[in-house]
């Protein structure tokens, strides 16, 4: 059993900044991937940002420069700091872990940018 809760979205400002975690609890020895992903209204979900196994960070286009993964391997935590935050980032962003060739999700965590 993998879970995986998402916390720090919320409300800011175009221009702000927010933090997101992501706890991860149960068999997670051998995530290969770990990252977030955000699906805004009427669109497909979409990549944000991942850490691989190896330490190999990827992000979108879009993101790059303003937004951050980090992780914190004793706490089985990934952080998505957000900065520099645009109305076009508003969405539902999701935490999720491949570990074992299986796909994990979390239950998302909404992000609303203000102009």
């Amino acid at each position: 059993q993998v879970r995986l809760v998402e916390s720090g979205g919320g409300l800011v400002q175009a221009g702000g900044s927010l933090r997101l975690s992501c706890a991860a609890s149960g068999s997670i020895f051998n995530t290969e991937i770990m990252g977030w992903y955000r699906q805004a209204p009427g669109k497909q979900r979409e990549l944000v940002a991942t850490f691989t196994l190896g330490g190999t960070t990827k992000y979108a286009g879009s993101v790059k420069g303003r937004f951050t993964i980090t992780r914190d391997s004793a706490k089985n935590t990934v952080y998505l700091q957000m900065n520099s935050l645009k109305p076009e980032d508003t969405a539902v962003f999701y935490c999720q872990a491949t570990i074992r060739g299986y796909s994990y999700w979390g239950q998302g965590t909404q992000v609303t940018v203000s102009s």
